[in-house]
């Protein structure tokens, strides 16, 4: 009977190094994503005080990308659209390969050009007439909320195939869910605050970001090695 051939110690070797090396790549992407979102909030938290002239209850974010320090929520915005590709890359390449897909992917990248095009096509202002970039700034808006939700929804149901993520599921599941109705829920309710409940919702989507984001940075540290444990040749 043939017999199997052994990798050499040399090639023993590399397989911790080629391991830490995706790992630290992963670990890159949940800490960098993190990184992102949290200067996005802080931002946009800090122009509701900055912003002295708009009623934060009434007053949705769209409105705090014009005039002063727009300039500044405008690249907190690029900033979260960066955390929006990276964050699912990490978790493409963390999971095992039977709960990856590309489709929340796909969806979280839709949802960072979408939330781009918000930041730089200004809104509607009331009083003045309709504008094309208006309703460009509209339809991204309901896009990028539409489709980061729906991601949500898919990434963490993919959780249930990786044995590392699979206790985290019901947590990251329940609460891309509430995420995606309260979407819904803003889009239909009319008669609400606009600035407040619009705001409700972008917080509980950072929340899963963040959180997730945690989970992933924490994650790649734990296997950094978990998958390389090679077995020397005796000499």
């Amino acid at each position: 009977m043939r017999e199997i051939e052994r990798p050499s110690i040399r090639e023993q070797d590399a397989i911790p190094a080629r391991v830490g090396t995706a790992e630290r790549a992963t670990g890159f992407c949940g800490i960098a994503a993190l990184v992102a979102i949290l200067l996005f909030a802080g931002a946009a938290l800090v122009l509701q005080f900055a912003r002295e002239d708009l009623d934060w209850i009434r007053t949705p974010l769209s409105f705090y990308l014009i005039g002063p320090y727009g300039v500044w929520l405008q690249a907190a915005y690029c900033l979260l659209g960066a955390a929006l590709v990276l964050l699912p890359l990490g978790l493409y390449f963390a999971f095992e390969p039977q709960a990856r897909s590309s489709a929340p992917v796909l969806l979280f990248v839709m949802a960072a050009v979408a939330l781009v095009v918000t930041a730089f096509a200004h809104t509607n202002v009331p009083g003045r007439a309709p504008t094309f970039e208006g309703w460009v700034h509209g339809t991204a808006a309901q896009g990028a909320f539409l489709w980061v939700t729906t991601a949500m929804v898919l990434q963490a149901w993919r959780f249930r195939g990786d044995p590392l993520w699979r206790s985290r599921f019901r947590l990251a599941f329940g609460l891309a869910v509430a995420s995606f109705a309260a979407v819904w829920i803003l889009s239909l309710w009319r008669g609400a605050p606009r600035g407040l409940t619009q705001k409700l919702v972008i917080a509980m989507i950072v929340y899963w970001l963040v959180m997730v984001g945690i989970w992933l940075w924490r994650a790649a540290r734990e296997r950094r090695y978990s998958d390389a444990s090679p077995v020397r040749q005796s000499p």
